[in-house]
Order: C-alpha cells, then sequence, then structure tokens
C-alpha cells in the first residue's frame, strides 16, 4: 500500500526543500483550494511502478489465456456479480476486451480505460437483466424516426 502525504498548496510555496524531502520518501498530495488536488511523486518511482503495471498486464493475460474466457469470466463474478446476466458469448467478449483494456491501460499508463471497458460492459448488463428493454432494442427497426437533435445543443 502506498503511504501518501498531504500538505497545503502554500507549505509547498513556503518550503519546497521540505516537500521534496518528504517526496523522496513517499507520495505528497498537495491540497488546493483554487482546483483539484495534486500528486507529487520521484519520476524513478513512477516509472518503476509503471514498469510493474505492464509485467502484472503481461502476467495477467498470459494466465488468462491457459485458463480460458469461462475460467476469467467465473472469477470476475466476485468483483462484478452483474456478468452473470450476460449471455456466454457477450461473457467471452467481455473478457477479451478486458484482457485487452489492461494491457493497453499498462502500456500506456491510463487506467480510465478499463474502467471504461467495464462501465460499457455493466451497462450492457442493465440491458440483458431487463427483458421488455433488451427485446426493445434487439427489434429491427423500420421507417424514419425524424431528425437527430444536435448533441451540443441539448
Amino acid at each position: 500500500m502506498s503511504i501518501v502525504n498531504e500538505v497545503q498548496w502554500s507549505e509547498l510555496q513556503r518550503d519546497p526543500k521540505s516537500v521534496a524531502a518528504i517526496a523522496d520518501q513517499h507520495e505528497v498530495r498537495v491540497k488546493r483550494r483554487d482546483g483539484a488536488d495534486l500528486l507529487l511523486v520521484r519520476a524513478d518511482h513512477h516509472q518503476y511502478r509503471h514498469s510493474a503495471a505492464i509485467i502484472a498486464a503481461r502476467a495477467m493475460r498470459a494466465v488468462f489465456r491457459q485458463v480460458g474466457p469461462d475460467v476469467v469470466a467465473d472469477a470476475l463474478l466476485d468483483e462484478f456479480p452483474w456478468i452473470a446476466v450476460l449471455p456466454k458469448s457477450d461473457r467471452a467478449e467481455l473478457v477479451k476486451e478486458f484482457i485487452q483494456g489492461i494491457q493497453a491501460s499498462a502500456d500506456l499508463g491510463q487506467w480510465a480505460l478499463v474502467a471504461q471497458t467495464m462501465h460499457e460492459w455493466a451497462n450492457t448488463a442493465i440491458v440483458h437483466a431487463d427483458p421488455e428493454l433488451h427485446r426493445t432494442l434487439s427489434e429491427p427497426t423500420t421507417g424514419d424516426f425524424g431528425p437527430v437533435p444536435n448533441p451540443m445543443e441539448m
């Protein structure tokens, strides 16, 4: 577990050497009143974590390939119980996208990709959990539904 010390922006301005000394040991959250907090971390620590994330993602991908998508989907049920409402073919696709998302996130250092993948699949599960919604969205459409409003004007 990472230890994060907190300092105020004014403390960083007033005594940057002390804050840097703290950052040599642990991450430092710089609290600001006029914006989002900042995280101060040594570049070599960040690079080490990034490399470790890539190694972990590759190891997970290798394990997932060995055990197969069904076992991975079953394992993910502990954290994401909504997977149970997905059809088997969708579970296999979720596992594929999850593995790809982990690898891409690790490579890019942007973990929001995995969160977005799971958010989208959770929404798919919502559709499958509601028979009426699933039927409505699965039926073929006919005719013209009229102009589509500009989402930027909504």
